[in-house]
């Protein structure tokens, strides 16, 4: 399937592209990098690169919410553009839950289906999360035309699963317990989720956060809508998405003494700081590739991006690694105590390959 530039915002492919690269071995670059060079700046930034243990944010707690973001900005350029060309909502709203049922099927295969051990398979996964949210967010998109009753929406979702977290008691520990046992996306987990739970009291992708993430892919969808309004004007569209931005991460920090930034329970202050961090982004990029036009160096990001479940699915079913050690490991060898960063940055060389090719031959997969 051929894919027309023109068509596209090149911004959000390269948005997608710089999360991805993150999950397909980022982090292990700089972690390599910090154990081999010993520097302070590289320590500090391979911590960054790893999730807090409950509450808390650093930047690798930002990768997964970032891609349910940037799922919902593409919401307007998609469904509402088809909409709008005539094509029946009923077909839309089939698309979209056919696009939730397949990204919940690769979630499964994913977290080890084929491996038929029904006991210990975990049913939530990143993928199911990503699809139920998009689902939550198109669906509402479809339904509710008007801006303003997304932002009711919006609203709606983010005030009600404050409430819902700190008012509704848990039996056995009451009301607004946010540790892994006591907060209630816990203990709806473990009455209606099947399967076994990542966190064993909890989920991080389970019902509720599910839920959650619904907003902040609605949040992304409202900034894909300010992106395609052909009445604002660039610098005004910049301006909106900037200034929201800011105003989310001041209220959500200065929420989390009292309502912490949780990312495995995806808590309000944290979609709102997630949020905030993932407009700066996208006008960032949207400021300097599709405004801008400094689109040459961005290939590179958009490579990864257009195949952005390719190689999440990839990195699971195809031995990166192994190849990589066929292609890179006489030059590693030969780089002395640099030799694990150079295994480590040819693995993501071998994988951007493989999805080069793929974009070369215009194959892309579209779910």
């Amino acid at each position: 399937m051929s894919l027309d530039a023109k068509q596209r915002l090149l911004s959000l492919d390269a948005l997608r592209g710089f999360d991805m690269f993150w999950i397909i071995g980022g982090e292990e670059i700089f972690a390599a990098l910090a154990r081999v060079t010993d520097n302070p700046v590289a320590h500090w930034w391979s911590h960054q690169l790893h999730h807090v243990a409950w509450a808390g944010f650093q930047a690798l707690d930002l990768v997964f919410p970032l891609f349910v973001f940037i799922a919902g900005v593409a919401i307007p350029f998609a469904l509402t553009r088809k909409l709008e060309q005539g094509q029946p909502r009923n077909r839309l709203v089939l698309k979209v839950l056919k696009r939730a049922g397949l990204l919940v099927g690769l979630g499964l295969v994913y977290n080890g289906l084929l491996d038929l051990d029904f006991g210990n398979l975990r049913v939530a996964s990143v993928l199911a999360q990503v699809g139920l949210a998009y689902m939550i967010a198109a669906l509402i998109t479809l339904f509710f035309r008007s801006v303003k009753a997304q932002i009711v929406w919006l609203v709606g979702l983010l005030v009600g699963y404050a409430i819902l977290q700190l008012f509704v008691p848990v039996p056995g520990h009451g009301a607004g317990v946010l540790t892994p046992e006591g907060c209630i996306n816990g203990y709806i987990d473990r009455l209606f989720l099947p399967g076994r739970l990542y966190g064993g009291q909890f989920d991080p992708e389970g019902l509720l956060c599910i839920v959650s993430a619904g907003g902040l892919c609605l949040m992304g969808s409202l900034a894909g809508s300010v992106l395609r309004h052909d009445k604002l004007e660039t610098p005004t569209k910049m301006a909106m998405l900037a200034g929201c931005g800011m105003a989310f991460i001041v209220l959500g920090k200065e929420l989390s003494p009292w309502y912490p930034l949780i990312k495995a329970a995806w808590t309000t202050t944290f979609n709102l700081v997630a949020g905030g961090i993932s407009l700066l982004l996208l006008t960032l990029f949207y400021g300097v590739i599709d405004v801008w036009k400094f689109r040459k160096g961005s290939l590179v990001l958009r490579v990864i991006g257009l195949n952005s479940i390719t190689i999440y699915m990839g990195t699971r079913l195809i031995d990166f690694e192994h190849t990589s050690h066929i292609l890179f490991g006489g030059v590693a060898a030969k780089a002395g105590h640099w030799e694990p960063f150079v295994l480590t940055v040819s693995v993501v060389i071998v994988e951007w390959l493989f999805l080069w090719f793929l974009y070369k031959k215009q194959v892309f997969l579209k779910v």
